[in-house]
């Protein structure tokens, strides 16, 4: 499912952040999951972080409807992502989401903010990792891409139109 939306509004079962490597909730996708969801989110990144660029790490969901916060951390603080630290990321998240049992995702359009990665590449790298962890034998009753704008949907609309899931 594709949809233009507020992420942190989702009730599913995880979330993914747009993270740094630091895990540190700063502006963007990850300001407002801080904002949300309250310092026990913050708190566990500063657990688990930092991690390598093109993991991931996953922490309760604080007082968001989530359960999970799962952190695609596909660039360092400050710095820009690539095809390869969101491919790698992305991976992991949904190892992660697979590992603990994570049925429902919503997942929004990582590394194209403040991090400049392009949009119509963020949506085919997407695409091909869902198609990966899916093959994989993930088996997520729902996917949901949610994007800030409807030219965003369409962007990722076209990256899906034939695939599964």
């Amino acid at each position: 499912m594709i949809i233009a939306g507020d992420l942190v509004e989702q009730d599913v079962d995880a979330i993914v952040n747009a993270a740094n490597n630091d895990l540190l909730l700063g502006g963007g996708v990850a300001g407002a999951i801080r904002s949300r969801g309250g310092p026990a989110i913050q708190r566990e990144c500063d657990a688990h972080g930092p991690v390598k660029v093109g993991d991931a790490a996953i922490t309760g969901g604080g007082e968001l409807s989530a359960r999970y916060v799962i952190h695609a951390a596909s660039m360092h603080l400050g710095g820009r992502t690539t095809a390869e630290t969101l491919r790698s990321s992305m991976d992991h998240v949904f190892r992660l989401a697979r590992e603990h049992g994570v049925r429902t995702i919503a997942v929004p359009a990582v590394g194209t903010g403040i991090a400049g990665f392009p949009m119509d590449e963020c949506a085919h790298v997407m695409a091909d990792c869902v198609d990966r962890a899916v093959a994989g034998g993930w088996q997520p009753d729902e996917i949901r891409f949610v994007l800030f704008g409807d030219s965003t949907r369409s962007t990722f609309e076209e990256a899906f139109r034939g695939r599964e899931k």
